[in-house]
C-alpha cells in the first residue's frame, strides 16, 4: 500500500499524458450531442470517485448528475430511460458485475457509454463506447490508493472534455503536488502512532472535498479495523455532532475557499466540545491552526478544485502507518478481495 501512495505522482502523470489523447477524440464524437444528464455508476473505491465526479462535474459543466444504484436494475428489474443521458461506469479491474450490468443496459436503452477503469482489456473496456484508461499500473494491495487518483484525474478530463472549466495547464501541476504530499510521510507517520488504540472515529468534509471523507473512512475501516463514520460538515451539525465526547478523534478537509465557512463552524464547534481534531489542510488556510488539535499542512497555497487529490493523500499514508502500527497487514485486510462481485 505505502509503495503505491508512493508511485502516484508517475501514474498520475502517464494518466494525464494517456487521457489527453483519448479525451479529445472523446471531446470530438459529442460534439452536437451534449448530454442533458450524466449518470456515474460504481462501487466500493471507485464509488467515492464518483461521488467527487459528480461534484466536479455539477460545478464545472452544469450538468446534472446523478449516483446510479444498480440494485434498481439487478434486483427489481427497472428499466430506465437513457436519451441523453451519458453513462460513465468507474471500476478499478472493469469486472465489476452490477456496475457492468448497468452499463450495459443503459447502452441498450439510449445512453452514450464511458468507462473509466485501470484494465484495458477488462469487460468493462469491451462494452463501453468510449473508455478512458487509467494508467496507474497493477495495483496489488487490496486497499486502492493510485487508482483512485487515477480515476479523479480521468474525471478532471471528462469535466474539460465537456466544456467545464478545467484547464489542462492546471492538470499538469497535480503529481508535482502530490509529490509535495508525499514528503510529509514521516510527520504523518509519527502523527499515527497517537491514534494505535483508536476504535472509533469521524472524518468530516465538504463539497469537492466530501468524497476524501467518504475514501478517508473507508481506508480506516478496511485497513486499520476503525469504525469510521463520514459526514458533510453540514449534515454532520444536524444531529451527529451528539456523539463526539472529550478527546473524540475527527479527521476534517479543510481548505481555503467556498467551503471553509462551514468546515470553520464546525471546527470550531468541536474545539467547544473537547474534541481531538485532526485538520488536513494547505498553506492558504492559517486559521484551521485556532481550532484543531493537529494540523496535517501541504506547505502550498491549492486552488480549492485542484485540492482533493493531493488532500488524500496524507490521508492515505496515516491510514497505511497506522495500520502498521496496529500490527495490520494494509494490501490483505481480512474478508476482502481486490475484485469483488456483487449483483
Amino acid at each position: 500500500m505505502m509503495r503505491e501512495i508512493r508511485e502516484q505522482p508517475a501514474a498520475l502523470e502517464r494518466t494525464l499524458a494517456g487521457g489527453l489523447r483519448r479525451v479529445e477524440a472523446f471531446r470530438k464524437a459529442i460534439a452536437g450531442r451534449r448530454p442533458k444528464l450524466i449518470v456515474l455508476v460504481a462501487r466500493g473505491t471507485s464509488d467515492n470517485a464518483a461521488l467527487f465526479g459528480r461534484y466536479l462535474l455539477e460545478i464545472t459543466t452544469g450538468i446534472p448528475v446523478s449516483l446510479a444504484a444498480p440494485s434498481i436494475l439487478t434486483l427489481y428489474g427497472a428499466r430506465l430511460d437513457y436519451r441523453d443521458a451519458l453513462v460513465v461506469a468507474i471500476s478499478q479491474s472493469g469486472e465489476s458485475t452490477d456496475t457492468n450490468r448497468v452499463l450495459e443496459q443503459a447502452r441498450d436503452r439510449g445512453a452514450l457509454t464511458l468507462g473509466i477503469t485501470n484494465e484495458p482489456s477488462s469487460t468493462l473496456s469491451k462494452l463501453a463506447e468510449h473508455v478512458l484508461p487509467v494508467r496507474a499500473g497493477k495495483e496489488r494491495s487490496v486497499a486502492a490508493t493510485k487508482t483512485y487518483t487515477g480515476q479523479m484525474m480521468m474525471l478532471y478530463l471528462l469535466a474539460y472534455a465537456l466544456g467545464g472549466a478545467i484547464r489542462v495547464s492546471d492538470l499538469e501541476r497535480l503529481p508535482e503536488l502530490v509529490e509535495v504530499a508525499l514528503r510529509l510521510e514521516q510527520p504523518v507517520g509519527e502523527l499515527s502512532e497517537r491514534y494505535r488504540y483508536m476504535r472509533y472515529a469521524v472524518v468530516v468534509g465538504r463539497g469537492l472535498n466530501y468524497a476524501n471523507a467518504f475514501e478517508f473512512a473507508l481506508k480506516l475501516m478496511e485497513t486499520c479495523y476503525v469504525v469510521a463514520e463520514r459526514f458533510s460538515s453540514a449534515d454532520f451539525l444536524h444531529g451527529p455532532i451528539a456523539l463526539v465526547e472529550p478527546s473524540f478523534p475527527v479527521f476534517a478537509f479543510a481548505p481555503p475557499g467556498v467551503t471553509w465557512g462551514s468546515i470553520g463552524d464546525t471546527l470550531a464547534k468541536l474545539q467547544q466540545l473537547r474534541a481531538e481534531v485532526v485538520a488536513i489542510t494547505d498553506g492558504g488556510n492559517r486559521e484551521a491552526d485556532r481550532c484543531a488539535t493537529k494540523v496535517i499542512r501541504l506547505p502550498r497555497r491549492i486552488r480549492e478544485v485542484l485540492t482533493p487529490i493531493p488532500y488524500i493523500v496524507p490521508a492515505q499514508m496515516f491510514s497505511a502507518c497506522l495500520a502498521a502500527q496496529k500490527g495490520l497487514n494494509p494490501d490483505r485486510p481480512r474478508a476482502l478481495k481486490k475484485v469483488t462481485l456483487t449483483l
